[in-house]
């Protein structure tokens, strides 16, 4: 599990069952390669949208039961697997397509003016990766499902709060405009402190109460979430644990540089590893 790269799949954990860490990295082969379509490399906003519309075909075919890619095809090595664990394991290919619509989105969306427009793009972001799991766990009751979406998009908050200023270098703005606008701050204090230009005293406090909010409700959605913990057996559960705990973890250096993710970006380090190790085994959920 990385809360710095796709945050929310547990890639090939040593807690998952082995049974499922196939599967798993199957499912997130798609998603990181779709992920980097989006982000990666130099390519025209209009390449980047085209190539995800392939991968939109390539879904549907799969949900006829018509996929038929060549091995020449770039899509064969990410889709011929898929196919089979969506098969198997009978996943919704809905829930891929609106991975889907969060990377066009983000090609062509950069800013959001309300808490309301993040959690519709969370609900495609982030909430469509814990109901895919959910999905191979076999527990599908509609408070699970909720409390799933709940972690997932705690997750997504966490890494936005964390990499403001890595957003910012791809002219990306995840901060709702209001609640900037709330504490008297428009995205110039951003850039100004990514180019590392003065601020003001009052600037700095008012930035640092308005992220003291941001990382309070991505922490009580974490929150929220924890019991879903006790619902899924054995190491399912531990790896979920794990995931939330890290979570947290990062929050929790967040408040303890002060929010300044422009000069202390916060990540998880070896001491904080060993951390959420004694975390995973005497925190209870």
């Amino acid at each position: 599990m990385s809360v710095d790269h796709y945050e929310n799949f547990p890639v090939a954990s040593w807690l998952l069952p082995k049974h499922l860490r196939q599967p798993i990295t199957h499912i997130y082969w798609f998603s990181r390669s779709a992920d980097d379509i989006a982000d990666e490399g130099d390519h025209s906003d209009s390449w980047r949208l085209q190539q995800l519309a392939a991968y939109r075909e390539a879904l549907s075919q799969i949900e006829q039961g018509s996929l038929h890619l060549p091995p020449s095809d770039p899509r064969y090595k990410i889709f011929t697997p898929l196919a089979t664990v969506i098969e198997q394991y009978q996943l919704p290919v809905y829930l891929f397509a609106d991975l889907l619509t969060a990377f066009e989105q983000d090609i062509t969306v950069k800013r959001y003016q309300s808490y309301e427009q993040i959690h519709q793009y969370c609900r495609h972001s982030a909430d469509p990766v814990g109901r895919i799991l959910l999905h191979l766990y076999q527990e599908l009751r509609p408070d699970s499902l909720r409390m799933s979406d709940a972690i997932c998009t705690g997750l997504q908050l966490t890494n936005f709060w964390q990499d403001v200023a890595i957003d910012w270098e791809k002219d990306r703005v995840y901060l709702p405009l209001d609640a900037l606008n709330a504490h008297q701050l428009d995205e110039s204090y951003i850039q100004r402190r990514c180019q590392q230009q003065p601020t003001t005293s009052q600037q700095d406090l008012q930035w640092q109460q308005l992220m003291q909010e941001q990382v309070r409700y991505a922490r009580s959605l974490l929150e929220q979430g924890k019991p879903l913990v006790q619902r899924l057996p054995g190491r399912i559960g531990l790896e979920l644990k794990m995931i939330i705990l890290g979570g947290l973890r990062i929050l929790e250096r967040l408040d303890q540089v002060q929010y300044d993710v422009f000069t202390a970006r916060p990540k998880l380090g070896k001491a904080d590893w060993l951390r959420l190790g004694g975390r995973l085994l005497f925190t209870r959920f």
